[in-house]
C-alpha cells in the first residue's frame, strides 16, 4: 500500500463520499496519482462503499469514483483533502 493510499485512509473525504452511510472497503482502495509536485496532489480514487444490514451483515456494496486534491505539508503528509 502506498503512502497517498494510507493518507487517504486517514482522511475524512472518502468517508464522507459514501452516500448511503456505509463504510469504506479498504481493501478495494486504488489509487492513480495523475499530477504532483511539491505541494499538490491530484489522485484518482476507486473503492466501494459496504452497505450494512441491521445485523451486522454486509448488505451491498455501491462502486465509487472520484478525483481528489490533496495538500501536502513539508514533510509530505496530507494537510488537506478535497473531491474536485
Amino acid at each position: 500500500m502506498t503512502q497517498i493510499e494510507l493518507n487517504l485512509m486517514a482522511c475524512r473525504v472518502l468517508r464522507d463520499f459514501c452516500s448511503q452511510s456505509g463504510r469504506v472497503d479498504h481493501s478495494t482502495l486504488d489509487c492513480e496519482i495523475l499530477e504532483q509536485d511539491d505541494h499538490h496532489v491530484l489522485v484518482f480514487v476507486q473503492f466501494e462503499e459496504i452497505l450494512l444490514e441491521g445485523s451486522g451483515r454486509i448488505g451491498g456494496r455501491i462502486p465509487h469514483q472520484a478525483r481528489v486534491q490533496l495538500t501536502l505539508d513539508r514533510y509530505g503528509q496530507v494537510a488537506h483533502a478535497e473531491l474536485v
